[in-house]
């Protein structure tokens, strides 16, 4: 496992690794080098000396590089999703549709020559004129989760590229090698060297890249915990910082729904991925009547659902990432239990036939899980639903809104007035109406509130071009004296 350092693969001077293990197997995939601070200044500094020439290059000219860029993502789409799966553990459909989205970011990026525009004034008074031109900002960090190894990454990298930034990206320890690929593709494209690095480590790199002078920006994804840190140290020092956190989604599921539809795309959102992303349905919020015929319905798509090796055919979901993350999972159930939660299907240690070294945890749905226990405001991540009763939509919206975290919220129903006052008056990002998973197009912000999300500007879309870029305000006069002619 090498750096990217100034236009070349460089194998790092770190003592330490990490293991990088397939998380359905075992088995151990590479080691991930855990680079030093001065690793960091190295790529750093290359990033610097690219800056000055990469952001003279005109945004025509920058963009061509993404579009080669997508067509080798194109090419290799197949290839890189398997390496996805491999690392991560996702079925191979949901590593598909990871790579899709990250393909789309690039396609979105392409759009800069318009999206970077200013705007100007003529004769703000007498013979003056006033713009304001959009400026790259240096050198800029991506600081990536191990959930989306794949996805993520692209929904800062082609924006700060395109917009004139050189880049310095660390990918997530534990999924290192599917930007390995990636950045094996984008050698290939003729980037001058230094304008985009990649340094591979862990807690060090991470605090080395927020302590840097040189580094402008800094993007984060990942829990909260450390996007707090990541963004008030960041801050700290002067960087813009665009950080998002962890979460805790809610759906709500009103008496007019479609019970079958609801059931089935909720079961997609909670259990999808091992329920390892920050969309993923953690809390149901059941209303009234629908009690009965949801909680039916929800089981049955839990206990049928099959849970396996990502790769092979007919598997539905994948492992958790660790054996930590597995073992974390279970606590969290047992505990809810020990609250006096009820489990309604128990996901605990499942047999997955061939795989006996595997983080496997099967789809869960706990209920009756007290609101004042430890889980019912924690981000779990992994396949676990609890199921909650409530009155009516008030009652429902009030509970969305004392929420720790502000990712998602969903609502299920027939009614077009109830869906209207869901969307304005639940305090998230991201609202889905009979959608389990909102996850914004690449050319719409990814958005999030409260505890999910620190800063101003979003990843994806007009958000990232205005994150990556200094407005600068030219005022200016040419007095007919002061001409000459020629």
């Amino acid at each position: 496992m090498n750096n990217y350092i100034a236009g070349q693969w460089q194998r790092s001077t770190a003592v330490d690794v990490f293991p990088v293990t397939n998380p359905a197997t075992g088995e151990e995939l590479a080691r991930t080098p855990l680079s030093s601070a001065a690793e960091v200044d190295t790529a750093v500094k290359a990033a610097a000396a690219a800056f000055p020439d990469w952001r003279r290059v005109p945004v025509t000219d920058r963009i061509q590089y993404l579009f080669k860029l997508k067509a080798l993502l194109d090419t290799h789409f197949e290839d890189i999703s398997r390496t996805i799966t491999l690392e991560c553990g996702k079925t191979l459909a949901e590593s598909r549709g990871e790579m899709r989205r990250a393909i789309e970011n690039v396609e979105v990026a392409c759009g800069a020559p318009i999206m970077m525009q200013g705007y100007n004034s003529e004769d703000i008074a007498r013979g003056i004129d006033e713009i304001m031109i959009r400026q790259p900002l240096g050198v800029v960090a991506i600081i990536a989760p191990f959930n989306f190894p794949g996805m993520i990454p692209f929904w800062f990298l082609p924006y700060a590229l395109v917009t004139g930034n050189t880049v310095v990206l660390k990918p997530s320890e534990r999924v290192p090698l599917t930007m390995q690929k990636v950045f094996a593709l984008i050698e290939t494209i003729g980037l001058p060297p230094g304008v985009i690095n990649l340094v591979n480590g862990g807690r060090d790199v991470v605090n080395a890249v927020l302590d840097h002078p040189v580094v402008k920006a800094v993007s984060f994804v990942g829990s909260t915990a450390v996007a707090k840190h990541v963004y008030s140290r960041a801050t700290a020092s002067g960087k813009r910082a665009q950080c998002q956190g962890g979460a805790k989604n809610p759906v709500v599921v009103l008496p007019d729904a479609d019970i079958v539809s609801a059931s089935e795309i909720i079961a997609d959102s909670a259990f999808g991925c091992a329920g390892q992303r920050c969309l993923a349905t953690s809390m149901a919020f059941v209303v009234g009547e629908a009690r009965k015929s949801f909680v039916d319905a929800i089981r049955e798509k839990a206990t049928t659902r099959v849970t396996g090796y990502g790769l092979n055919d007919g598997v539905a979901m994948g492992p958790v990432i660790s054996p930590a993350s597995r073992k974390r999972v279970e606590t969290l159930i047992e505990q809810a239990v020990r609250d006096g939660a009820r489990a309604l299907v128990d996901g605990r240690r499942p047999t997955i036939p061939g795989f006996p070294n595997g983080n496997f945890v099967a789809p869960t749905i706990i209920e009756d899980l007290p609101f004042t226990s430890e889980v019912a405001s924690t981000e779990i991540f992994g396949p676990v639903l609890s199921v909650h009763y409530v009155d009516d939509i008030d009652a429902a919206i009030a509970r969305v809104n004392t929420g720790t975290y502000g990712n998602q919220a969903s609502l299920f129903t027939s009614s077009g007035a109830n869906a209207r006052r869901f969307k304005n008056e639940v305090d998230v990002g991201n609202v889905g109406i009979n959608i389990g998973v909102a996850a914004p197009m690449a050319f719409f912000p990814f958005s999030g509130a409260r505890e999910s999300f620190f800063g101003d500007l979003h990843g994806q879309g007009r958000d990232s071009f205005e994150f990556y870029t200094k407005k600068k305000v030219v005022v200016e006069r040419w007095p007919k004296a002061w001409s000459r002619t020629f």
